[in-house]
């Protein structure tokens, strides 16, 4: 999980924190000299840390602060602030050409994942309503043409080839392909190489000069710490980057990388690359991602990633079901699949405000080949058995058990535990309909 050891690292600091009435310049600069070995311990850069805790400390000892009635909620709200500053702010967006096509140049060494993160990035433009391009300038590289024909043909984008020529030309030719047939986004996934050399720099830098993109992206490997700011300075130098993409965030329990790359090169990070699905590339919010780092959750990601994934009518005829206890297996087994398709959920309850913790003690709960479980129980019964489960006699589970692979036990439970879901839900609709709105002290047990 991103920013994991970071996260329990804070988190614990800013508890001891929070449980004063009252703090002193002394208590902050503990918390602040812990803060400090956190961040240098995440890989963060020193300077940047050195800075960083600067700021916070001067803000900190503020009589406003110290005579608060919250100072310990006070000093985490300074922390949000100074950390969404370090990582950019605001979102920075793609630029878009006053005229199309919009022109984007992704740069980056080998292994980085640059040219999935390219297929990824078409992917997230055909969802705004975009019609991209991609065009295959990596000529050496073997198989990197054929690579992103696969990705071109996997998320229905075209893409423009000419085999092993000149990666100038290619550049040029896309452009005029482009326009020729209503491609508004041209993506260049050009060479990389296993270091930052001259030669590789005066390639970039020609096809740059004959295009002139709008975008050049860097594309980095977040896992590898302080090693891709280093990178990012050098490509930055030679290319003057407008942005950064972090790939295998999710596999980076530090952060350095995207806590340390806006401050040593200026260059904000637009996309973190969060999974291996195609989808899994996401505009990068700095003040999201701060939350998330300290323990205050990401709503607002959660909510849109639901709404992504979730169709509003058939939500709507679900909310009927439940209400007139009509929530069959079926049902559990669709809303199953679309949580699924959200991603790993262990992110997904990241997101939720107090859960991070709470997650150490879920691990078991949480294990996703539980759902594939599920899944193949629920699919190895027969249309009238998912309607009516109180029909599963022992032989019943037994032929279920052997057609999905597992034992009459796991059967059992997954009944239970869609049972239980079924009454949740219920006792659910009950209360957000109660004109009172008394909810009372509703249980919640995680359903898998």
């Amino acid at each position: 999980m991103a920013f994991e050891g970071l996260s329990d690292r804070l988190q614990d600091i800013f508890k001891k924190l929070r449980g004063k009435g009252k703090i002193t310049e002394d208590d902050v600069k503990i918390a602040m000299r812990e803060v400090r070995l956190a961040l240098l311990e995440a890989d963060v850069n020193y300077k940047v840390v050195k800075d960083f805790i600067s700021k916070i400390r001067e803000r900190a000892v503020g009589q406003e602060v110290l005579d608060s009635l919250t100072p310990g909620q006070q000093v985490i709200k300074i922390v949000h602030d100074e950390m969404t500053e370090l990582m950019g702010g605001t979102e920075s967006k793609l630029e878009i050409a006053t005229k199309p096509p919009t022109i984007v140049m992704a740069v980056g060494l080998q292994g980085a994942g640059k040219t999935t993160s390219v297929g990824k990035l078409a992917k997230n433009l055909l969802k705004q309503g975009k019609k991209p391009l991609l065009v295959a300038c990596d000529v050496y590289r073997p198989a990197a043409i054929k690579q992103l024909q696969v990705l071109g043909e996997q998320v229905g984008v075209p893409v423009f080839s000419m085999g092993q020529g000149n990666p100038v030309d290619i550049a040029r030719g896309s452009i005029e392909y482009a326009k020729s047939n209503n491609r508004d986004v041209v993506i260049l996934d050009t060479a990389g190489r296993l270091h930052v050399n001259e030669e590789l720099m005066d390639e970039l830098k020609q096809i740059k000069s004959n295009v002139k993109p709008q975008e050049i992206l860097l594309v980095v490997d977040a896992m590898t710490g302080q090693d891709a700011v280093n990178v990012a300075e050098s490509f930055n130098n030679e290319l003057d980057l407008t942005g950064v993409v972090l790939t295998k965030l999710d596999g980076d329990t530090r952060g350095g990388a995207a806590l340390s790359v806006k401050a040593v090169t200026g260059c904000p990070v637009k996309y973190v690359g969060l999974g291996e699905k195609l989808d899994a590339l996401e505009v990068f919010f700095p003040e999201r991602m701060a939350s998330r780092i300290l323990g205050m959750g990401d709503i607002v990601s959660l909510v849109e990633k639901a709404q992504a994934n979730f169709n509003e009518d058939k939500a709507k005829e679900m909310e009927r079901k439940i209400r007139k206890q009509e929530f069959t297996l079926e049902d559990f087994l669709e809303q199953m699949q679309q949580v699924k398709s959200m991603g790993p959920l262990e992110d997904l309850l990241g997101m939720i405000p107090g859960m991070g913790k709470q997650l150490k003690g879920m691990q078991g709960q949480l294990d996703e080949k539980e759902l594939v479980k599920i899944e193949c129980i629920i699919q190895s019964m027969t249309p009238e058995e998912r309607v009516d489960p109180s029909i599963l006699n022992g032989s019943r589970k037994k032929r279920i058990a052997r057609g999905s692979g597992t034992k009459v036990q796991d059967v059992n439970r997954t009944i239970k535990q869609f049972q239980e879901s079924r009454k949740l839900m219920k006792q659910f609709s009950e209360a957000t309909n109660n004109k009172k709105g008394k909810r009372g002290g509703m249980p919640f047990k995680f359903p898998f």
